[in-house]
């Protein structure tokens, strides 16, 4: 039953975040700039450029990472705007000054002021491997606590019982952690598509869990010694 929570928490992110990530990036490439008499509903699939009037700037320093501007001045959108650092414009911004906008359906991507532009976390950003290997992580968690239930259930009594968190279950979280971190970033640098993540993933964790088991039985556990008794002194 633990399982199914990293189980849900996979599916959720490979079949509906990802996918909804990707779309929503490639929509945003697509998007052209809106012309001059487009309508309010034609601004949901054009690229809007809008001035805005710095209010606020908060640097909440590296412990909180939580970087913001408030602005205002636009017809139609003000507010607080998050980012992900304070460079290399918000760092430079403080109330008064006049910053330029790009607006996508209804949200802020970037401010520009000048020459220098910086992302909102607004944004679509081309990171579905990162995300597919924090999901890929979840499922594996889910098949290593089924397999361990498994084994409960239907095995034989062993001297040792390696399938637990002493036994398999540290190491093998770790060594899955390590894999699907590789495996996202290497495929996020070399351009490698997102689904390849979990395919990778699970393979790699497969043969690290059946070497792993393998060394266990040649190796087992041994029980822990009886607590030492002292005499009573009376």
């Amino acid at each position: 039953m633990a399982s199914l929570i990293p189980g849900l928490f996979c599916w959720f992110v490979l079949a509906v975040q990802v996918p909804h990530d990707t779309g929503r990036l490639r929509d945003y490439a697509a998007a052209a700039p809106c012309p001059a008499d487009s309508t309010a509903r034609e601004w949901e699939r054009c690229v809007r450029t809008v001035p805005f009037t710095v209010e606020e700037v908060k640097l909440n320093g590296e412990r909180a990472k939580r970087f913001t501007a408030t602005v205002a001045g636009a017809p139609f959108w003000n507010g607080k705007l998050s980012f992900g650092d304070p460079g290399p414009l918000l760092e430079r911004l403080g109330p008064g000054n006049k910053v330029t906008g790009t607006v996508w359906r209804g949200q802020v991507m970037t401010l520009a002021r000048g020459d220098i532009r910086q992302s909102t976390a607004e944004e679509p950003r081309d990171e579905a491997q990162i995300t597919a290997g924090i999901g890929t992580y979840g499922g594996l968690t889910a098949a290593l606590g089924l397999w361990f239930a498994a084994v409960r259930l239907t095995g034989r009594p062993r001297l040792y019982e390696p399938h637990g968190w002493r036994g398999l279950g540290r190491p093998l979280l770790i060594a899955m952690a390590v894999i699907c971190l590789a495996v996202a970033v290497a495929s996020y640098m070399l351009g490698i598509p997102w689904w390849a993540v979990p395919a990778v993933a699970a393979a790699l964790s497969a043969f690290t869990a059946r070497q792993f088991d393998r060394y266990r039985r040649r190796n087992p556990l041994l029980p822990e010694p009886p607590a030492l008794s002292l005499p009573d002194p009376a």
